[in-house]
């Protein structure tokens, strides 16, 4: 039924021949990709709900039609944003009537903002310099499970507990932690969780800004990594690089979407003893085989 209201043209983006003539051509494409996704069902709803958003969609499927690997992806990253999908919407909805949810997307900014700043200027050094110590990898890895399991076993008393409604200096002061996460071994997701959690933020509404911080973070540094090795990249490249870039999208959106119960009932204590574990492996390797 979804399937003929597109062919009917019930949407502003498909009410042109053109447009419609353009949706057949990837529609086996796109059914084949839903099918596939990790939830059917919640793939075509959420596509026919971004559908009905759209002014139009011809260059879209234009787009589908010359690479059909992305519908592969789209059918992953539709079933798996349920969780946030229709939070997503309803701040791009309301951002330019509502004081709240633009004072939320704001503090996102800001929270933003330090990696902005701090990634351009130091970005030569992270990575020619940061990078290249398999050491400090090492280390970060098990001094940050210390940390996770120094503030599992801290008896906080969390004043906050919805995202959206942290004050502006929480934002502030999560986002100068995230940038802990230009140091290799260090988790982004981790130090963001935790600075909230310090400043007064329930591990649940901790992990929920992580993720909303993740999204202009992770799309500004694949931006800006891109730019800067655009002379290196040829068409063939770019498309693995975006492929791979959506390709972590999704296994974040996953992480996430588990990650908030999880961490809600068992708190950090297995992602400690994790990052011990593996860094301990990891340093004793690299003093032993150099």
């Amino acid at each position: 039924r979804i399937v003929q209201g597109w062919r009917a043209g019930t949407y502003p983006a498909l009410r042109t021949p053109a447009a419609r003539e353009a949706l057949e051509s990837v529609l086996p494409g796109l059914i084949d990709a839903f099918s596939r996704a990790p939830d059917t069902v919640h793939a075509i709803t959420r596509f026919d709900a971004m559908l009905s958003r759209l002014p139009s969609a011809i260059n879209f499927f234009r787009l589908l039609e010359a690479q059909p690997g992305l519908a592969q992806l789209l059918g992953a990253i539709l079933a798996l944003l349920t969780v946030y999908f229709d939070r997503i919407i309803s701040i791009i909805r309301d951002f330019p009537s509502d004081p709240a949810t633009r004072r939320f997307v704001y503090g996102v900014l800001i929270a933003f903002l330090p990696a902005v700043v701090i990634g351009v200027a130091a970005h030569g050094f992270i990575k020619q310099v940061l990078f290249e110590s398999p050491m400090l990898v090492c280390i970060m890895l098990i001094l940050g499970g210390f940390v996770l399991l120094i503030v599992d076993r801290l008896d906080l008393n969390p004043r906050y507990h919805d995202a959206t409604r942290f004050p502006l200096t929480v934002y502030l002061g999560i986002g100068l932690a995230q940038c802990l996460a230009m140091v290799p071994g260090v988790s982004r997701s981790g130090s963001t969780v935790v600075a909230a959690m310090m400043f007064g933020s329930d591990k649940r509404s901790a992990a929920e800004f992580s993720f909303f911080l993740a999204l202009p973070t992770m799309t500004g540094a694949f931006a800006y990594d891109l730019y800067k090795n655009r002379d290196a990249i040829t068409g063939a490249a770019a498309l693995d690089i975006t492929v791979g870039f959506i390709a972590a999208f999704i296994t974040a959106v996953f992480v996430v979407r588990h990650l908030l119960d999880f961490v809600s009932r068992r708190g950090f204590a297995p992602f400690a003893y994790w990052r011990i574990v593996v860094g301990g492996v990891g340093l004793a390797a690299v003093l032993t085989f150099g």
